[in-house]
């Protein structure tokens, strides 16, 4: 019987032998993997040269924000009820020096976007198409009343409707 019960736990410890063996052969090749990939990536980072080194705002001029208050405005809606917009956005002056161009006429270019914004129907909103619109015909509108070269960007904050 003894016999019998040696050769019965051979086979056992046999097929537990490499299990384990194939676990740290797993595990080391796991953190072999990780260890390239991150070398990989910090490399990467590393050989950005000149990109790397510029502060985040270099390639982007001088800039100033006007903030303007916020606006509601009536939709046009043609099921009769009672729709509104909320309008929060933002000026970009093409330099610092033409903010005071913009704070001066903010109210001749709120009197020129309220017409506009009047007449929009809820399904004018839908989508972010319709943000870029928005912002587009805003765009339009301050530089029509500011002139050229005094505008750089409308920065919509948000847009609200009810």
């Amino acid at each position: 019987m003894s016999t019998n019960a040696i050769s019965e736990t051979a086979p056992a410890k046999a097929e537990e032998g490499p299990a384990p063996n194939r676990r740290k052969m797993i595990i080391v090749a796991a953190i072999g993997a990780v260890v390239l990939l991150g070398g990989a990536g910090a490399g990467f980072a590393l050989m950005g040269g000149d990109e790397g080194e510029k502060p985040a705002g270099a390639g982007v001029q001088s800039a100033s924000y006007v903030e303007v208050p916020p606006l509601i405005v009536n939709l046009r809606s043609s099921d009769g009820q009672a729709r509104f917009l909320k309008l929060r956005f933002i000026v970009v002056a093409t330099d610092p020096g033409k903010s005071e161009e913009i704070k001066e006429k903010l109210p001749v270019i709120l009197d020129a976007l309220q017409p506009f914004l009047r007449e929009l129907r809820p399904e004018d909103l839908n989508g972010s198409a319709a943000v870029f619109r928005v912002k587009e015909e805003m765009m339009a509108r301050a530089t029509e009343v500011l002139g050229g070269g005094v505008v750089r960007d409308v920065l919509i904050q948000d847009l609200v409707q009810q």
